[in-house]
C-alpha cells in the first residue's frame, strides 16, 4: 500500500459509490471517504472495505492526500477545491464544476500557486468510440469541420428512479436537463470541434412527474466557423445519443449508446460502420480514474482539464440565461 496515492472521495452518494468503486478497480490508491451522512458512510465503508472515514472535510483535512474527488452535490464543489487545493491535494471534480462563476478565479490561482492537476468529471471524453472518431477527424481525413449535430434522449423513469428525491429537481443544486445532461453533450461538442462562442437556447418542462425543471433542451451554437445543433429530451422511450460531425469531405456519426462510430463520404451511399467498442458498465469511469491518477504522476493531462470545464459551466450559464431571456447569449473568455 505504501506506493499507492492516497485518495479521498468526498461524497459517497451515487456518483461518488461509483468513483470509489472504479477508482478502487485501478490497483492504484487507498482510498478514504467523506460523507455527512453517518449511516451512508458506515454502509458505503464496509462494502468496499475503507478503514480510514470521515464525518466533514474540516476532519479528513487533519490528513495527507494526493488527491480527491468531489462528488457532492455542484454549489458545493468550488468552495471544497479550493480547500483541499490549499493543502496541495490534486482534484477530480464531478460535473457541473459549478452553479455560477464564483470562486473559479480563485480556485485558478490557487491550483496555479500550488501546481496542481485539476481535472473535471465529464465522462464521454472517456469513451473509445468518441475517441477513435475525434482522433479520424483531427487527422484531416474528412475535411474540416462545419457543422455538429447532436440529439440525445432517454427515459428517466427507468433509468434515474429516484430523480425526484435527488438534486435533479433543484436547478440551485445543479438539476434540470440542461446542467444534469445537456452540459455532457456540450461538453463532448467542445471537445471535438473546439468551444462554443455563442448560443441560443430553448428549454421547458414537458413531462416528467414530480419535477419542475426543464425535461426538454434544443441549443443552436456557434463554435468558431462551425454551426451546431444540440437536442435532448429526457422522457422518450428510446435510449439513444447521436453525435454527427459534418465535414467538408465526409460525415461522422457516434453511437455510444451503440458503442459504435460510422462515416459517409460519398453521395448516397451507406454508412460504413468505422469501429465498434463493447464496454462495461464502469468502463468509462475506470478510464476517467486512470487517466486521471496518470496526470497526477506528471504522466498525461486530465481527460477534461479545469479550463475546458469552466468554459463548458459558461455554456451552462449561458443556457439558462438564453432560456430566461430569449436571446442569443455570448461566452465571454
Amino acid at each position: 500500500m505504501a506506493d499507492r496515492l492516497r485518495v479521498l472521495i468526498v461524497g459517497v452518494g451515487s456518483i461518488g459509490e461509483r468513483h470509489l468503486r472504479c477508482f478502487q478497480t485501478t490497483g492504484r490508491i487507498a482510498a478514504s471517504i467523506c460523507e455527512a451522512n453517518e449511516e451512508l458512510r458506515a454502509q458505503i465503508a464496509e462494502k468496499y472495505r475503507v478503514s480510514e472515514t470521515y464525518a466533514d472535510l474540516y476532519a479528513a483535512l487533519t490528513q495527507p492526500f494526493d488527491a480527491a474527488v468531489i462528488a457532492t452535490p455542484a454549489p458545493l464543489h468550488l468552495p471544497m477545491a479550493c480547500r483541499l487545493a490549499e493543502k496541495g491535494v490534486h482534484l477530480l471534480i464531478e460535473k457541473p464544476l459549478s452553479t455560477s462563476l464564483d470562486g473559479v478565479g480563485r480556485l485558478r490561482q490557487i491550483v496555479a500557486a500550488n501546481d496542481l492537476v485539476v481535472g473535471v468529471a465529464y465522462v464521454w471524453r472517456a469513451h473509445p468510440v468518441l475517441y477513435s472518431m475525434k482522433q479520424a477527424i483531427d487527422s484531416g481525413r474528412f475535411g474540416p469541420p462545419v457543422q455538429i449535430c447532436v440529439m440525445a434522449g432517454q427515459h428517466f423513469p427507468t433509468f434515474r428512479p429516484a430523480y425526484r428525491e435527488i438534486y435533479y429537481g433543484d436547478r440551485a443544486m445543479g438539476g434540470g436537463a440542461i446542467q444534469d445532461a445537456m452540459t455532457h453533450l456540450v461538453n463532448a461538442g467542445e471537445w471535438l470541434v473546439g468551444p462554443v462562442d455563442r448560443l441560443v437556447a430553448d428549454a421547458d418542462h414537458l413531462v416528467l412527474e414530480g419535477v419542475d425543471v426543464e425535461d426538454t433542451v434544443e441549443v443552436l451554437t456557434r463554435q468558431g466557423s462551425v454551426m451546431g445543433c444540440y437536442q435532448l429530451n429526457q422522457h422518450q422511450a428510446p435510449n439513444e445519443t447521436m453525435i454527427t460531425v459534418i465535414c467538408k469531405r465526409g460525415t461522422c456519426r457516434a453511437e455510444p449508446v451503440r458503442n459504435q462510430w460510422l462515416s459517409a463520404s460519398e453521395p448516397n451511399e451507406p454508412w460504413h460502420v468505422e469501429a465498434e467498442y463493447p464496454i462495461e458498465r464502469d468502463t468509462l469511469f475506470v478510464t476517467q480514474a486512470t487517466r486521471f491518477l496518470d496526470a497526477v504522476l506528471g504522466n498525461d493531462d486530465p481527460l477534461c482539464t479545469l479550463d475546458a470545464g469552466i468554459q463548458t459551466l459558461r455554456c451552462n450559464l449561458a443556457m439558462l440565461d438564453s432560456v430566461a431571456h430569449g436571446c442569443w447569449q455570448q461566452i465571454a473568455r
